[in-house]
């Protein structure tokens, strides 16, 4: 039932900015979890960014502390990730993903609702 869609992906040199956004509908769905993950081609599905429902609490994976920042507006059921001074390394397929876990859920397999992906590419 829980419909969740990606967007904002693009093409972006070293050292550039884009802000990815994520959609809920479906119904009302409040109390969750978001999440950001990504996946290159050959490698894991890794843990991006995490925000809770009231916003008061944020993870990010070491390797986009400091670079990335994660939001959300419930009034419009959206959360954002800002994504700065990109690398190359960061190049994936970006997801978000909804849980109702309230452990500081940061594995792939806590998320049961998953969006379809936006590519993110970045150039050298």
């Amino acid at each position: 039932q829980v419909q969740v869609v990606e967007s904002g992906g693009g093409l972006v040199q070293t050292g550039g900015s884009l802000r990815l956004s994520c959609v809920v509908s479906g119904g009302t769905f409040i109390g969750y979890t978001s999440g950001w993950f990504r996946q290159a081609p050959g490698k894991e599905r890794e843990f991006v960014a995490s925000i809770n429902w009231s916003g008061h609490s944020t993870y990010y994976g070491d390797s986009v502390k400091g670079r990335f920042t994660i939001s959300r507006d419930n009034a419009k059921n959206t959360v954002s990730l800002q994504m700065n001074s990109l690398k190359p390394d960061d190049t994936a397929v970006y997801y978000c993903a909804l849980t109702w876990r309230t452990n500081n859920p940061q594995r792939v397999t806590d998320f049961a609702s998953w969006g379809q992906g936006t590519q993110v590419t970045v150039s050298s």
